[in-house]
């Protein structure tokens, strides 16, 4: 089965594919992420996209992940205002005329055309079928994309999945569009529950199946123990530089270490899929791409030392001491991780990640912890400087979620006999 991943990146897509059977080739032109793929063994073709001509490739499948930064809300969100050109290159496109290069010159964001070239190349290559991701405001382009799909024999479904309910430690919402010429689409059914905030987290089994408890930030990162989640925490995934461990505050007398080895190396997958019910514990909000580290320390009055990606000292930031501040920032152990966006911060409930958002509250992570809370392994061999590691990451497709969406599109048993 010969599978084409448009704007691959790091290949959270290509990592579900080949556990289904399957291994594409993933386009991609960022130097570091094509590094990052060389060194994971990822088939790779460094190009851009935009750029290459589509005559003369054969596919059963096409992915797509297609730059999100013009319509995110992290961004400036330009690509809204270049809708109604995007629209015309979609008409232009099924009329058999190419205006590409005419509409991006007047774009605001030049990047918000790269949301039709999963088109261009479905209409060229007309594949089995077709599996596209980006961020929720992209919807209503993937259902006009959807329209043309059904004109041309598809099965097609849209909507916006909630990465939690497939087992990935955030409350990451993504636009997705599934089509195939072979079967009914559906979307994937839901393995985990969905994170309400205020309702616990819970073991159900209904008329569709069993549906486990969604996965909180600390469950999925081992700084939740036992049954029930450690002490209000204040914590940050930087650790030492000798690679310590992370401190997790009670109060200012009382202390509890979690060892970084719990929550990467060795053993960590066995943990991370061993996932019983927990009454208190939460996903984590979605991972970024504007990642910096911070080394916290003890002081008079509880003060962390930010570090930027390339170790320098910046101005600390205040811990809160306050029981009811500290309780506050137990999130992590209590829900998902919000959206891991390419940023170190992993910004608590209500927060923001844009620029020059306030870090009192945001949980620190590492490169390697906020590629797990995007179900990447904790051992994928990232590449590239820190803050480029940390963008892939942030722009990542959690492997879990493709996996599910995958999973609705493939035979199992036919992708096995071909990969064989």
């Amino acid at each position: 089965m010969s599978i084409l991943d448009l704007f691959a990146g790091p290949g959270g897509w290509d990592l579900a594919a080949r556990e289904l059977g399957i291994d594409p080739l993933g386009i991609e032109w960022d130097d570091a992420a094509c590094a990052t793929r060389e060194a994971a063994g990822l088939r790779t073709l460094q190009a851009d996209v935009a750029g290459l001509d589509t005559v003369g490739w054969q596919v059963d499948g096409l992915i797509a992940s297609p730059p999100c930064q013009a319509y995110s809300a992290a961004g400036r969100r330009e690509g809204q205002a270049d809708v109604p050109l995007v629209l015309q290159a979609i008409r232009d496109l099924v009329a058999g005329r190419d205006t590409r290069g005419e509409l991006r010159a007047r774009c605001r964001d030049q990047r918000s055309l790269l949301v039709v070239e999963p088109l261009r190349w479905a209409l060229a290559l007309e594949p089995a079928w077709i599996a596209l991701e980006q961020v929720p405001p992209v919807l209503p382009l993937w259902e006009v994309v959807a329209d043309v799909l059904r004109e041309r024999g598809y099965s097609v479904w849209t909507g916006i999945l909630e990465a939690e309910r497939y087992g990935v430690p955030q409350t990451r919402e993504r636009a997705i569009l599934m089509a195939s010429r072979a079967r009914h689409v559906e979307p994937p059914q839901a393995t985990h529950q969905r994170y309400v905030p205020g309702e616990p987290a819970r073991h159900d089994h209904t008329l569709e199946g069993e549906v486990l408890p969604w996965v909180s930030m600390g469950r999925a990162l081992g700084w939740v123990e036992g049954e029930v989640p450690a002490p209000a925490p204040t914590v940050s995934g930087g650790g030492t530089e000798a690679g310590g461990g992370v401190e997790v505050f009670a109060g200012r007398d009382a202390r509890r270490r979690a060892a970084l080895a719990t929550s990467r190396g060795a053993g960590l997958v066995e943990r991370y899929g061993d996932r019983p019910a927990r009454q208190h514990d939460e996903p984590a909000f979605t991972v970024t791409g504007k990642t910096r580290s911070a080394e916290w320390v003890e002081t008079g009055n509880f003060t962390a030392v930010e570090r930027d990606a390339d170790g320098a000292r910046s101005c600390p930031s205040r811990v809160p001491a306050s029981t009811a501040e500290l309780q506050s920032a137990d999130w992590p152990a209590a829900r998902p991780a919000t959206t891991i966006a390419g940023d170190s911060r992993v910004f608590q409930p209500g927060g923001h990640h844009t620029p020059g958002a306030q870090s009192e509250n945001a949980v620190r992570v590492t490169v390697e912890e906020a590629a797990v809370l995007q179900t990447f392994p904790p051992d994928y061999p990232w590449q590239g400087s820190r803050s480029a590691q940390f963008t892939q990451v942030g722009n990542a497709v959690p492997p879990l979620l493709a996996r599910a969406v995958l999973s609705m599109l493939i035979d199992p048993a036919g992708a096995a006999r071909v990969a064989a």
